[in-house]
This record gives structure tokens, sequence and C-alpha cells, in this order.
């Protein structure tokens, strides 16, 4: 990447926005020219204000048109989840009709667009405004994301053979303020039945790496299928958003089982507690809070991966997991720009080195 910085509009002060966004102000190959906000108390408010890193002179807006009037580079979206979609279908579309490319955290599912559960009023709109404004339009995420598609597939570029592949997400949740009760079933009864313990929820929600591997790999998958167990505590655990008693469940665990002539070949397997001494027999990295990639193959090869806040100011983990998944849209944007209209997925993104990010 060479000449000016590329300009680009965030969307989402929320938590990865407002930790992405001074990473942005002190980045030479990028210029903030505009914030949006969905919160009515966030408009007009200093952007730097509400990071808390001070003044840096852009105001945040809820108008979706004098953002995309602006012209920048690409639109830098971490609006919320899939829960949203319309929201964030119309709100990405106005940009890509505007010429605009996205890189976005949102909307999971469209790591693979070509995802069989995708439903087509998710996808269809959105090619369709790539067409029209001749824009491309790339999600990511860390899982599903980078953890388990760039990792593995760049391992699996080191064999000569791969008899198994499988990507693991190893975290305690016992910090995390976000909605696992309703989607996980963690601190809820064991006969709770939580969203994604549904098959095809699930696959939607987590699973899109699995088709994507094979596809890059060059086979048709027979069938992708799912497991879900649950470990109930005998001993009420304190987190950040309450107390889990007795008898609720306080770890999960689940997998993601891309199935090739009879046997699982692509794999992706979360387990998530909510405590370190939750599910003691369960697997463990060799430090907590890890992604895993193991591969079984000519050569075998294992690979895990921390993310971790060095700079002394506490954060955990999971944040620090957080802010890599906003850098990886945002570093991806020199990329995407290059890239012909329409969907943009990591089969077809170059090497990302991050340019600009040591001087």
């Amino acid at each position: 990447m060479t000449g000016a910085p590329k300009r680009v509009v965030v969307w989402g002060t929320g938590f990865v926005g407002r930790m992405v966004i001074p990473e942005i102000v002190r980045h030479p190959a990028f210029e903030l020219v505009g914030v949006g906000v969905s919160a009515p108390e966030k408009v007009g408010r200093d952007v730097g204000e509400i990071c808390g890193i001070g003044t840096v002179g852009v105001t945040a807006t809820d108008d979706v048109d004098a953002l995309a009037s602006l012209r920048p580079d690409a639109l830098v979206h971490y609006g919320p989840t899939a829960a949203h979609a319309a929201d964030n279908i119309a709100l990405m579309g106005t940009f890509l009709r505007a010429g605009i490319d996205v890189c976005s955290t949102a909307m999971t599912p469209w790591v693979w667009p070509s995802m069989a559960l995708n439903p087509p009023s998710w996808v269809d709109p959105i090619s369709e405004a790539c067409a029209v404004g001749e824009a491309s339009c790339f999600t990511t995420g860390i899982d599903p994301g980078f953890a388990n598609d760039l990792f593995p597939m760049t391992l699996m570029g080191l064999c000569g053979e791969v008899r198994s592949v499988k990507a693991l997400e190893i975290l305690d949740y016992i910090n995390y303020e976000g909605d696992y009760e309703e989607e996980m079933g963690i601190g809820r009864s064991a006969d709770f039945t939580p969203l994604l313990e549904h098959t095809d929820i699930l696959v939607m929600s987590w699973g899109a790496t699995v088709p994507m591997i094979a596809h890059a790999v060059g086979i048709e998958l027979d069938q992708i299928t799912t497991t879900w167990e649950k470990w109930v505590t005998d001993k009420a655990i304190t987190t950040a958003k309450g107390v889990i008693a007795p008898g609720e469940v306080a770890a999960i665990r689940f997998t993601i089982n891309g199935i090739f002539r009879g046997e699982t070949r692509i794999g992706l397997e979360h387990v998530n507690r909510v405590g370190t001494d939750a599910a003691p027999d369960w697997p463990r990295g060799t430090q907590d809070d890890v992604y895993r990639v193991e591969i079984d193959g000519s050569p075998s090869i294992t690979q895990e991966t921390a993310f971790r806040f060095t700079d002394g100011s506490g954060r955990d983990a999971a944040a620090a997991g957080c802010l890599a998944t906003g850098l990886r849209a945002l570093n991806a944007v020199p990329a995407v720009n290059d890239c012909p209209p329409g969907w943009v997925t990591p089969l077809d993104l170059p090497l990302i080195p991050g340019f600009g990010t040591i001087r």
C-alpha cells in the first residue's frame, strides 16, 4: 500500500468501535472522516470524547446519507449482530449503492455468503447493491472468522495431506457481559434449550467457515452435523453479570462437523466456561482463553493463539480478541478496495501484513 491514507467512515461506537477508533486516529495509513452512531445520546458529540481519548474533531452522526456523501474509501462497520439483519442490510446497502466498499464485523453468516443456510433475503439485497454501486463487501470476525478460516487454511497450505482439521475456541466467559443465557443457555437450568442448540441456527450463526474450507480444498461435504453438551455447576459462581447458582449451566461445549466420505474432516469446537474450574475434563489450552488449530496430516500441525493486552490497562483476553477482530476489518480496506465488485471472502484477499503498524 502506498499513497494517501485511506479515508474511512466508521459505523458503531460500541465495544469494538470504541477500541478501534483510537487506533485509526493515530494510524498513518488511515484517516477517520466520519463516524455513525445509532444511540440518540451520542449524536452531536465529538467521537474522541465518546471513546475516551479527548477531542479529535469528528462529530458523531446518525445521518447515513451524510456519511455516504463524504465519499470515503470504505465504510468500516461495527454494527449489531445478525439479530438486526434488516437494519444492517439497509445501512450497508446505502454505502454499497453509492460505490463505497464495506468491511464489517456484523452479520457473521456473510463470512461465507454461499452457505446454503444464508436466507436469500440477507444475500440478494447486498449482491444487488454491490452491482449497482460497483462496490465490494467483506465480512469478518474472530470465530466465525479469521481464527477458523485464515488460520487453518494458511496452515493447511503447509501440508501434503490433511486427514482432518479442527479449529477450537476455548474461552472463559466470567467477565463477558453479552447474552449467553438465551443464546447458549449459560446461567439457565440444564433442561433449557438455548437458541444455538438448534442445529440449523448453530450452523448458520457459527458454521460458515466449514463449507468455506471444503470449497477451498475442492471437496463437497456429505453433510454438516452438530453436537451440544452442558456442564452444571454444584457451587455458586460470581460473574460480571451476577451469580450462576448451583444446578445451573456454567459451561457449554459444541461442535460443528463437516462430514466427507462418512468421517468428520473439517470441525469447529467451542468450549465456553464461566470460571476456570468449570468443566475440568473438557479441552483446555496451554494458556487460558485461546484459539487453537489442530491438523492431523502430513505433517500434523498445532497452532495456539492468545490475544492479550500488555499495556497495563487490565483489559481481558476477550477484549483483546475483539480489538483484533475490529482491526482485521480495518486493515483489509486497501485489499478490498482492489477487489472486483461483489462479495469478498478470505479466499479473495491477499496477505494483509498490517501496513503502517510498525512506526
